[in-house]
This record gives C-alpha cells, sequence and structure tokens, in this order.
C-alpha cells in the first residue's frame, strides 16, 4: 500500500460505508442473478421515480469503457458510426473500443480547440468552461456535409451521437446546449447518448442549470455513474423510453457487461438512491473541490481548465512537480511545453478538508 496521499483519480477508494453494511446484511442470502432480483427491481423504479420517467428501461452494467460500448453497439446498425467530440472518452482513451465493435467514432470538433483562442478571452493561457464539449452547430455541419456528398451511401453514416456530462475536462453543458442538440438529433432521427460517469458531479455543480429530469427529457439513453460515485463498481443505464433493441440482455452479455451477482449491482444503486445518498456524497466531491481551488489560486498555481467539478487542472514546473510525486498520486494530462506538464487533481465522494490540507502541505 502506498503512503502517499492520491487525488489521481475519483475511483481510488472503495464504497460508501451504507453501501458495504448492505452487501455484509445481505451476504448469506441466495438471490437470482443477472438483474432479476427484487434489489435491481428496487433500485430501477427509484430511478425511474427520479427521472420521472415511468416507462424506461434501465439496466446495471459492469463498467464504464463496457456501458459505452455496449449501448453504442445496441443504437448502430452495422454500417453506422458515432459522432462524438475528439476528446470524448469513446475516441481518445477507450483503446478503441467502440471501433473493437465494428463502429467507427466520427469525432468534431471540441471547442475552444486552442489555448490562443481561451487566451483571446481570458487573457492567460487556460482553458475555459466550453472545452471538452460539442456543439449543435458543428454535429449539424457535420450531418449537412455528410448527405449533401453524393457519395454518402458509400460512407459511414452517422448513427447517434455520444456526450459525457461532466465532459473529460470537467466542463458541463448547460440546459439551453442540451437542447439545441437535441433538437439537431430529432431533426436527423438520431439517438442522442450521455455518458454519466461523473454524473452526480455534474449535478451538484453550483454552476449547472440541468437537473437529471432535464437530462431524462432530453437525451435518449444515459448512464449514472457508479464506480466514480461511491459504488464499488457498476453504471446505471437508463433507455428513457425503452431500450432500442428486443433483447437487449444477450447484446449486454456479447460485451462482457452482464454480471451473474447481479444484485451486487443492484443493491449498491438501491443503496445510493434511497435518502439522496448519491447526491449527497457528490455534493461532498464539489465542495472540496472549490476548497482546493481557493487554495491552488492563493498560492499561485495557474488553473488550466475552468472545471466547475470535481477534476481540477494545474500547470506545473516539471522540477517541481518530480518533488510532488514523491509524497503525491497525481493524474497526468498532458504536456504544456517543455519544462511544464499540466496535472489533474480529482476530488471524490469521501474526500475530505483533511485531505485537502495534507496536499497542500506538498504543494
Amino acid at each position: 500500500m502506498s503512503d502517499k496521499i492520491s487525488f489521481s483519480s475519483d475511483y481510488t477508494k472503495g464504497a460508501h460505508p451504507n453501501i458495504l453494511k448492505r452487501l455484509s446484511e445481505t451476504n448469506f442470502e441466495q438471490i437470482d442473478g443477472y438483474g432479476t432480483d427484487e434489489y435491481c427491481k428496487s433500485a430501477a423504479e427509484k430511478i425511474k421515480k427520479l427521472c420521472n420517467t415511468p416507462d424506461a428501461d434501465v439496466f446495471f452494467l459492469v463498467g464504464g469503457t463496457q456501458t459505452n460500448q455496449t449501448i453504442i453497439d445496441m443504437l448502430l446498425k452495422p454500417y453506422e458510426g458515432v459522432a462524438a467530440a475528439r476528446t470524448g472518452h469513446v475516441a481518445a482513451h477507450e483503446a478503441g473500443a467502440i471501433e473493437f465493435s465494428g463502429h467507427k467514432v466520427l469525432t468534431l470538433p471540441s471547442f475552444p480547440d486552442s489555448k490562443e483562442l481561451a487566451a483571446e478571452e481570458g487573457k492567460k493561457p487556460i482553458y475555459s468552461d466550453q472545452v471538452g464539449k460539442i456543439s449543435a452547430a458543428d454535429l449539424k455541419a457535420l450531418l449537412d456535409n455528410f448527405y449533401g456528398d453524393d457519395n454518402h451511401e458509400h460512407m459511414v453514416f452517422p448513427g447517434a451521437v455520444y456526450i459525457s456530462h461532466p465532459t473529460e475536462y470537467g466542463t458541463l453543458y448547460s440546459k439551453k446546449e442540451l437542447e439545441e442538440i437535441s433538437v439537431v438529433c430529432k431533426e436527423y432521427q438520431l439517438p442522442l447518448f450521455l455518458d454519466g460517469a461523473r454524473l452526480g458531479y455534474g449535478l451538484m455543480s453550483k454552476r449547472t442549470d440541468v437537473t437529471i429530469q432535464d437530462i431524462a427529457r432530453l437525451v435518449d439513453v444515459f448512464y449514472i455513474g457508479g464506480t466514480k460515485v461511491g459504488a464499488l463498481f457498476g453504471e446505471a443505464v437508463v433507455f428513457t423510453k425503452v431500450a432500442p433493441t428486443k433483447h437487449p440482455v444477450p447484446i449486454i452479455k456479447q460485451h462482457g457487461a452482464l454480471l451473474a451477482k447481479g444484485w451486487l449491482l443492484g443493491l449498491q444503486f438501491d443503496t445510493l438512491f434511497t435518502d439522496n445518498l448519491y447526491m449527497d456524497i457528490s455534493k461532498n466531491a464539489i465542495e472540496m473541490a472549490q476548497i482546493l481551488r481557493d487554495n491552488l489560486e492563493s498560492k499561485g498555481y495557474q488553473i488550466y481548465i475552468d472545471s466547475p467539478t470535481n477534476q481540477q487542472f494545474i500547470v506545473m514546473d516539471n522540477d517541481k512537480l518530480a518533488k510532488l510525486s514523491e509524497h503525491v498520486r497525481y493524474g497526468f494530462w498532458e504536456k504544456y511545453d517543455g519544462a511544464h506538464t499540466v496535472i489533474r487533481l480529482a476530488t471524490d465522494w469521501a474526500t475530505t478538508k483533511e485531505d485537502i490540507d495534507t496536499l497542500m502541505q506538498y504543494l
């Protein structure tokens, strides 16, 4: 076990004590598998009620990459691809999982795409809170250009649209932006899929005007992240009406996303959606992130991205970073220049003020 304090990601801890308690209490129960149990049914009903989607189909899958791959494969025909930001998880950090399933990722700009643009607007070389997102205008341009090409019958058809909220840069869509993207998707009859691996942290941000009910109204399918938000593992997939295929379970199983002991997922989400626990622990991550950011700015660190969620990004001198790595685990983000590196510091559902204080001793 490392003696370093970790801010490298938001899935470095186990699970909320309430979940561990219920797992222990039910450990010797004999429960039917593959999500057919009463815990999964109870969790699904709580989620449907919260989202105001009584006709939704809810499934519990094992992890984020399996979930993205499964949903996209379920949405697409064999000759179709998925439109996504070039910085989107499915395009950048899932080892080609979408392409492995036979579908192309059709990349869109994620604005602003340059530090120079952000520098002009903010007078310092940081990305604004728009980075990592797609725009309705760019999506419509991609679709217009595709169907305006007389050779499009020989090309990969855009068959669905993928967005993440929060994005990989910790930024958030506004309700207006989601509505605009939804309008374009409806115009072209494309399902809109929202990756909610860190959804709780987006919903609890002080700078959001988006609710989970808004998301359920504007997208066709989304998932509620558990792995990064208090669960041992697992994601809750919500098809806001019904699943797009008559037999979803075999597809989920083909992608290695169906857990035989499915009640372990259902029980966790049933706990997370009891007494507002999911939102409460997500709020903790946001509060700790704000304390972290205030401390970073007071010490003169350059904030690289204006993230309103639990992921904070700073530019660090490489020599100082080498010393920091002796005591702190952080997330490498990208090289800034020859002498500086961008790192990510992530708070989570269990981060404490004492953790922040310890981190700042080394910064």
